[in-house]
């Protein structure tokens, strides 16, 4: 009713663009990464989640444009405009897909909280990895008000990481 009104009298309700954490975990900033090409936003701003399981869901509704044949890392095109990357673990890519399993592939919609990746998350950290997990958005000047929050637990494809 109130958004009616709002509207009728020049308001606009504003819809919140978000990106939710992909995995279940522990939201860090970004510059807490361990690795310069995250920590230094590089590749664009975002937020990173400290794992708690091996499931990897879709932060938002969207499309998958690539899955990395190693399956560390996908990106996707997010219906409210981002482009993003999701990576998980550092230098992950040396192990060249295995503990990955890919539930997707390029091309594909997705809802948010759709199961994108399988990773088993004890085999990489006994294989001496990291797995952190940043989220990136690649295409940050797009959004100069956007907010990356950190600091709580978050619940993959439910809990709000990044507001655009």
């Amino acid at each position: 009713m109130f958004g009616s009104l709002k509207k009728l009298f020049g308001g606009e309700e504003k819809e919140e663009k978000i990106i939710a954490a992909p995995v279940n975990g522990t939201a860090i900033p970004m510059s807490q990464v361990s690795d310069p090409t995250f920590s230094q936003e590089i590749l664009g701003k975002g937020t990173a989640v400290i794992p708690s399981d091996g499931r990897v869901v879709a932060p938002a509704d969207g499309l998958v444009t690539m899955v990395f044949d190693t399956k560390h890392a996908i990106s996707m095109q997010t219906d409210n405009g981002a482009e993003l990357i999701i990576h998980i673990g550092l230098d992950t890519v040396q192990l060249k897909g295995q503990y990955f399993d890919a539930h997707v592939a390029a091309g594909d919609k997705v809802k948010q909280g759709d199961l994108l990746l399988d990773f088993d998350i004890d085999k990489i950290k006994e294989a001496g990895y990291d797995v952190t997990t940043p989220v990136i958005i690649c295409n940050t000047p797009q959004f100069p008000k956007m907010e990356c929050v950190n600091g709580m637990e978050v619940k993959a494809g439910e809990t709000a990481i990044i507001k655009l």
